[in-house]
């Protein structure tokens, strides 16, 4: 029987179950960490272990317990399904820990798994650190002195850190209409927690575990956000609650670039001063904004990982990804769909105004207003690709437009000599495709972009 083959993506290693993702998989990626944490010598022996609502989370969860606790580890395994920026936050201050487990495959559909190792700085772990961590894959493994597994709730002094960064007397003292949909994910239990112990009003729907998340797809998004009510705010997050997604008072969907930029706008207003820390793909208005309020920018690769590695770097006031993922200087450097929803409510309440409000004074702020579109290309092999990249790379103009400035962190962007009009080239991390994705201050311009990608990918 042939193995699987195991690599790590933006953030673990995802695959479906009783296909890629199996015991023997788990156990073949569990024994790599366990040689690479042997491999630092470091006093510490504890690793933390959580799991989401999935199928078998739970099973797969003891059992990477169960090895962990024989070969030399003690164990601290999560009585219930839990959200991963509490694991990440325990991985770094819990007690003796080294790091920590997640059994979780985030907002892919039901039937995936996956794997994410959080080292104890809390974050997603590097590059660096997954390729140390395939080498030891499939090596001998000796046997020690066993450990122990002790099953506890996680979240105790998670919430009590939230409690330090989150102003919940304004929220409390304003309360604002909001709509938490449960969205089946392992945020049920800690976000309605939260807001219950701050006597926070809130309607909710979706309140229970499930592991193929209603029939839909663990990721709040306008598809699967469909509780909205005229005058309130409705958040939700994805399956491990990790990412958020936010719908307004008139039922519209708030891109995370919109939020980016708001909350960018409340920070400064509250004297918070840190450098901006942006994937490549995040939208030009939060550039605009940023730059307008003075803050530095930083810009990355995409996945968290990369956020995270410029967090512990920098000074930083927000990090954050298009897709739904943010994080701020005074938390964990890991994407974290709570604090998220909580600094949203929190920017209302002091704002004492409506999120509707609050984007119209920021376009005004911003002096523009952005558009984007995306074109995906379907790809026979990686030279396809490559070759449609260097393609639009060496052309001069795009759509006669001059190519004003060039940024190859991930893929290639291009910037336009408009200023306000970018193309971003880059392959999916999960599907043969490669995209283009445009934005621009002008529909007309967008569309004349769109027209002249059309016409040079032979569509």
């Amino acid at each position: 029987m042939n193995k699987t083959e195991i690599k790590f993506g933006t953030d673990g290693f995802r695959g479906i179950i009783a296909k890629e993702f199996t015991f023997d998989t788990t156990e073949r990626i569990i024994k790599a960490i366990i040689l690479y944490l042997r491999s630092l010598n470091s006093p510490k022996n504890t690793i933390i272990i959580g799991y989401d609502p999935r199928f078998m989370a739970a099973n797969f969860a003891e059992f990477c317990a169960e090895l962990f606790k024989n070969y030399g580890f003690n164990v601290i395994l999560s009585s219930k399904i839990v959200p991963t920026p509490i694991v990440a936050y325990c991985a770094k201050y819990y007690p003796d820990s080294i790091g920590a487990i997640m059994l979780t495959a985030s907002h892919n559909p039901k039937e995936y798994q996956g794997i994410k190792f959080i080292p104890d700085y809390a974050g997603p772990a590097t590059k660096e650190i997954t390729d140390e961590i395939l080498k030891y894959l499939d090596k001998d493994i000796e046997t020690t002195e066993c450990g122990k597994i002790t099953k506890a709730p996680l979240e105790n002094e998670y919430i009590k850190h939230l409690e330090n960064i989150i102003d919940f007397g304004i929220i409390e003292k304003r309360q604002p209409k909001i709509i938490y949909d449960g969205l089946f994910s392992s945020s049920i239990g800690y976000f309605d927690k939260i807001l219950d112990k701050h006597k926070i009003n809130y309607k909710s729907f979706n309140m229970f575990h499930s592991a193929d998340f209603g029939g839909g797809l663990p990721e709040p998004k306008p598809k699967f956000l469909k509780y909205k009510e005229t005058d309130y705010i409705t958040v939700a997050n994805d399956g491990d609650a990790d990412r958020y997604g936010v719908i307004d008072e008139k039922g519209n969907y708030v891109s995370p670039n919109i939020i980016m930029a708001l909350l960018l706008k409340y920070f400064v207003k509250r004297g918070k001063r840190g450098a901006l820390i942006k994937t490549v793909g995040v939208s030009n208005i939060v550039d605009v904004v940023a730059k307008k309020l003075g803050i530095d920018t930083i810009t990355t690769p995409v996945g968290f990982k990369w956020l995270s590695e410029k967090m512990r770097e920098n000074k930083t006031l927000l990090a954050g990804e298009d897709s739904g993922g943010l994080s701020i200087g005074e938390h964990i450097p890991e994407k974290d769909g709570l604090l998220a929803n909580l600094l949203i409510i929190e920017m209302l309440s002091y704002e004492n105004k409506t999120l509707n409000q609050l984007i119209k004074e920021l376009k005004e702020f911003a002096g523009c207003e952005f558009y984007t579109d995306r074109i995906d290309i379907k790809l026979s092999d990686d030279k396809e690709a490559e070759k449609l990249t260097e393609k639009f790379e060496n052309f001069d103009t795009i759509a006669s437009l001059n190519i004003k400035d060039k940024l190859t962190l991930d893929g290639i962007k291009l910037f336009l000599d408009d200023g306000l009009t970018s193309l971003l080239i880059r392959k999916s991390g999960t599907e043969p495709l490669l995209r283009f994705y445009i934005e621009s201050d002008s529909m007309l311009r967008l569309e004349t972009v769109k027209k002249f990608i059309e016409q040079n990918t032979e569509i």
